[in-house]
């Protein structure tokens, strides 16, 4: 299938992004709950987050990247999270449109540097990451899960 695909910042809640999403998050991570208008509502209205879609010029959701902008004492950093392109279109370079979309407007807002983190067996997502410039860091990532008392 042969689609044009455009990148848009989601600003607004609807119940056909809300499916579009949710048709996406399970192929991201099978933990992935399902998001609800709710939660959208709060990510779009973040100020430190930018929801971008790649939109197919018949309008299909193929995939999608969270852009996290936030300042630190040092200047200004970003994260890429909940990247996801739709199993129909990878290999179409949606993915690298998604994140060249973002490295751009990271580098707009003056950002100094953007991190993202990426499961060792997404072989094919590392290689994009690192033809557009991304490089593996010397570092250890640590989680500390906070439960609710």
């Amino acid at each position: 299938m042969d689609l044009g695909w455009r990148v848009e910042r989601a600003t607004e809640v609807t119940d056909d992004l809300a499916q579009a999403i949710n048709r996406l998050l399970p192929q991201l991570s099978t933990r992935a709950p399902l998001v609800t208008s709710e939660r959208l509502r709060e990510v779009l209205e973040a100020p430190s987050s930018h929801l971008y879609l790649a939109i197919s010029d018949t309008g299909l959701v193929g995939g999608m990247l969270t852009l996290v902008v936030f300042p630190i004492l040092t200047g200004w950093r970003a994260w890429v999270e909940d990247v996801v392109v739709d199993r129909e279109f990878r290999g179409e370079g949606v993915g690298r449109l998604l994140t060249e979309h973002a490295i751009e407007k990271a580098r707009q807002l003056g950002v100094a540097t953007v991190d993202l983190t990426s499961r060792s067996t997404r072989v094919a997502a590392h290689g994009l990451y690192e033809s557009v410039g991304f490089v593996v860091r010397d570092t250890s990532v640590y989680r500390f899960v906070v439960e609710a008392k």
